[in-house]
This record gives C-alpha cells, structure tokens and sequence, in this order.
C-alpha cells in the first residue's frame, strides 16, 4: 500500500489536484463514475494523498477511492498546517456531504483513524451514515496514552519515524527533505496528542478495524475496543506485522476492504474477532 510514501444530494466530483489552492481536500486519481461506492483515504501522521495512490489503482471501477489531502504536504505545501484533528474532520466533513447522492465509506491509518472517525460523527450528525469505517493501526478514540512526540527535536522525532518503518530510509537520509517534511509531521502528532474524545453517541454504521500484530503504539485490547464507539457491528482484523503492517500486507488488506464494500451487510454483532 505504500505510495509516493448545509448537505444536498448533489453529485459533485472532486478535482485530481487544486496545484495548492486549497480548495478541496480530497484528489481523485482514477475516477470511476460508474463506481458503486466511494473510499475516502485519510493518511497518517506526515503522510499525503499519494500513500493511497495504490489503493485507487487496485480498488478503481467498483470502488471510487478519494485520498484525503491535508494542508502543507506536496501540492499544499504552502499552506498552514492544521493541528486539530476536529478541525480536519470539520473541513473534510464539509466537502463530502455533497457527495452523498452515493455511498461513502471511510478508511483511516493511525492519525486518519481519528479523523475518519471524526468526520463519520459529523456526517452521521448530518444524517448520512457511512457504509462502513474501516479505521487501522489506531487505538479506539477512548483509549489514551501520555504522549509527547511533538515536542521532541528534530532528531527524537526522526527517530520516531524510524521506529515507525513507514518512512522510505532514503528521505529519513536526505537533509532537504527532511526540513520540508518534519514541519507537517510535527503538526500531525500535536494534533493526535492533543486530542480527546468527546462523549457522544455511538456510530449506526459499521466499524472495521484492522491492526498489526507488533503493532507499538496498540495493543489488541486496544483496536478491540472500537467495537464500544458502534451499534452497526463489528469486527477486528488482526495482521503479522507492525505499525506499518498495511505495507506488507497491502494485497490482504485491500481484498478486506473490497469484500467489506460489496457486502450488503458488512460485518456482524459488535465484538472482537479474529
């Protein structure tokens, strides 16, 4: 899966790229207008649309992928960082509700997990209900932990990045890069540790998490516990790997998520399964 690492009804498509105009948050780099549901893509911390250019490939002609593309990354670069995940849930919220006249479904790794989350809150607020909420390598929203990785140095959070695996070793060597990169990333883990869960009702639509089995930043109690913030059903996907299992396992992941959005009633009873 790695990658270049007031509603209405009306049908309106996003454009490929907004060449940093802030515009839009979402790209489209295989559209498929006969598609009978779209995925929107929310990346993790430092990442960009492009990570799921992959998945749009795979998934194009029964599935409508649109990647999520957060200010000051690639063709945003120029703009503000957003270090709010409520925030970021309000402005992708706000321009997908006009895309509704088809189903949406929504996929989220680590960071995107909270945000996809948020955003499937609003849109249920709005009376949309997503088709399903894939969230992956995110511990449930209620369960915290005291961390503080935005507020390392630079060299503690490259660091991070390496422990993570879900940087390419080339651009963790490259200087110029780096200083491009760091400033977005720091942004997104203030924006991950800062936030906390609202109370509020739980999901009508269906919650798929999926994690990797060496996973550091969760446990499996963790990912399990999702299944508290739905009444739409359930169900857990375990993976061998780490953080970053989705890499490795990008062919099993993507065949979940397929058979997930082709079947009438997803998943069963909320609960853990294997």
């Amino acid at each position: 899966m790695t990658g270049t690492s007031t509603g209405t009804n009306t049908d309106t498509s996003p454009r490929t790229s907004t060449a940093g105009d802030g515009r839009t948050w979402l790209r489209r780099y295989h559209p498929a207008p006969e598609a009978g549901v779209r995925l929107v893509c929310f990346p993790h911390a430092g990442g960009s649309a492009t990570f799921y250019f992959p998945v749009s490939r795979t998934l194009s002609g029964p599935v409508e992928v649109l990647p999520v593309q957060y200010p000051g990354r690639q063709d945003r670069h120029t703009e503000p960082c957003v270090g709010d995940i409520g925030e970021l849930a309000d402005h992708v919220a706000s321009e997908l509700l006009p895309l509704a006249a088809r189903p949406l479904a929504l996929f989220g790794h680590s960071m995107g997990a909270l945000v996809a989350y948020e955003v499937a809150r609003r849109l249920e607020d709005s009376g949309i209900e997503p088709a399903c909420l894939f969230v992956s390598g995110r511990r449930a929203p209620t369960c915290s932990r005291d961390e503080n990785v935005h507020r390392l140095n630079d060299d503690g959070l490259i660091e991070q990045l390496r422990r993570l695996s879900g940087t390419e070793a080339q651009i963790l060597g490259d200087p110029e890069v780096l200083r491009l990169i760091l400033p977005a990333v720091r942004s997104d883990y203030e924006a991950v540790e800062s936030y906390r869960h609202e109370p509020g009702p739980p999901l009508r639509c269906p919650v798929v998490a999926l994690t990797g089995d060496d996973d550091p930043q969760v446990t499996f109690d963790e990912a399990a516990a999702w299944s508290e913030r739905t009444v739409g059903g359930f169900e857990l996907n375990v993976y061998e790997g780490g953080h970053f299992y989705l890499n490795s396992q990008a062919a099993a992941v993507m065949e979940t998520i397929a058979q997930r959005l082709r079947t009438p009633s997803p998943v069963g009873p909320a609960g853990p399964g294997r």
